[in-house]
């Protein structure tokens, strides 16, 4: 019995010593103007605190980041209202006396806060409020609940639509140039035009639209990026078509000399087939690092194939041209001595021929 007795004591002992939690909720949040804010744009913020068995030795403590805050607050009993006083002051404090009610008791706090929006050096996410509960001793009781806006410094929004503007001129320089040299920049111009209609949304938003603004201006950037390696593709392409083109060149001559009885086994053909093949090797490296996306290797790999494609060429060429039509006539070595024989015969070859055409002549006047 007497152990029981003790039991029972250090129970009621225990609860008394047990501090009873307090609970609320934040509901109903009201935010006017929403989404980002600009310095010195006026703000409105109204919600309510439902509070549950609130002890009065906690207190709830709200806090903001605007500037000439003005509270209004209502406690709400049971749906009975009782307006409090307006306060100023970046932290409105409501003791748990006021909030303390018997068991069962609705109990709630209406809450309007009005203020501006502060200046900022950066754009950076602002506390509109934030509702905190302590304990007698200080302490944090319970999750806070905080509701923030985006302050954005507009000089900083201008500045960035200014360079993705830079950007975006930067590049139509690119797409110009290549498309002198006669690349296809379709797919570049399409996303200039995407990027460009990005950054005029950006400059055309409002700024509580900073996120949207944002946004277009990231969207543009990737647009931008985009073409720029479309038009690294494009030029890539450009320059594997251009060293096909002595690659076709040789083909041609090739042909000649292989339906030619006469040069279909000619020396100097197969070292032309070899520099055509090594080539054509070059070509097929570099639309395989198109298709990697190794955009600069293929160019490299093109102006090689171009360089020995047109070596190729430029030997076949040559050696068409030396063999005529087909045909190889062989012209043999002569000396000084049978060279001045051979000038001084088809001299009296020539004299003799004028002086039996005369004669003829003369035969034909005389009938």
């Amino acid at each position: 019995m007497k152990g029981f007795l003790k039991w029972t004591v250090f129970v009621l002992l225990l609860i008394c010593c047990i501090h009873t939690v307090s609970a609320f909720s934040v509901e109903s949040v009201s935010i006017d103007p929403s989404g980002s804010l600009t310095p010195n744009t006026p703000v409105t913020v109204s919600f309510k605190i439902e509070a549950e068995d609130f002890t009065s030795d906690d207190e709830i403590q709200i806090f903001t980041d605007l500037e000439k805050p003005k509270w209004t607050y209502t406690i709400i009993v049971n749906g009975i209202e009782n307006l409090r006083p307006v306060e100023g002051g970046r932290t409105l404090t409501i003791s748990g006396f006021e909030l303390s009610y018997k068991s069962g008791d609705e109990v709630v706090v209406r809450v309007t806060l009005e203020g501006v929006a502060p200046s900022v050096e950066t754009t950076s996410d602002k506390t509109l409020v934030r509702v905190t509960e302590y304990n007698d001793n200080k302490a944090i009781t319970s999750s806070q609940v905080e509701k923030t806006a985006l302050v954005i410094n507009s000089g900083e929004v201008t500045s960035t639509i200014e360079s993705s503007d830079a950007a975006l001129q930067v590049y139509r320089t690119h797409i110009d140039e290549k498309a002198a040299l006669g690349i296809d920049t379709s797919a570049a111009e399409a996303k200039y035009n995407e990027a460009n209609q990005k950054i005029s949304s950006a400059r055309s938003r409002p700024s509580n639209e900073y996120a949207a603004a944002t946004e277009d201006l990231k969207a543009a950037a990737a647009a931008t990026t985009d073409g720029e390696t479309a038009l690294d593709k494009a030029w890539a392409e450009h320059e594997v078509a251009a060293a096909q083109v002595p690659i076709n060149n040789v083909d041609a001559i090739i042909a000649w000399f292989k339906g030619n009885a006469s040069t279909a086994n000619d020396q100097q053909l197969s070292t032309i087939i070899t520099k055509r093949e090594v080539a054509v090797s070059y070509i097929s490296t570099a639309n395989d690092d198109i298709v990697d996306g190794n955009y600069a290797q293929a160019r490299q790999k093109a102006q090689d194939a171009f360089l020995k494609g047109n070596e190729s060429y430029t030997e076949a060429l040559a050696r068409q041209k030396q063999l005529g039509s087909g045909w190889s006539l062989p012209i043999p070595k002569i000396n000084s001595t049978v060279g001045i024989i051979i000038a001084v015969v088809a001299i009296i070859l020539i004299v003799v021929g004028v002086i039996i055409y005369r004669k003829r002549s003369q035969w034909d006047e005389l009938g």
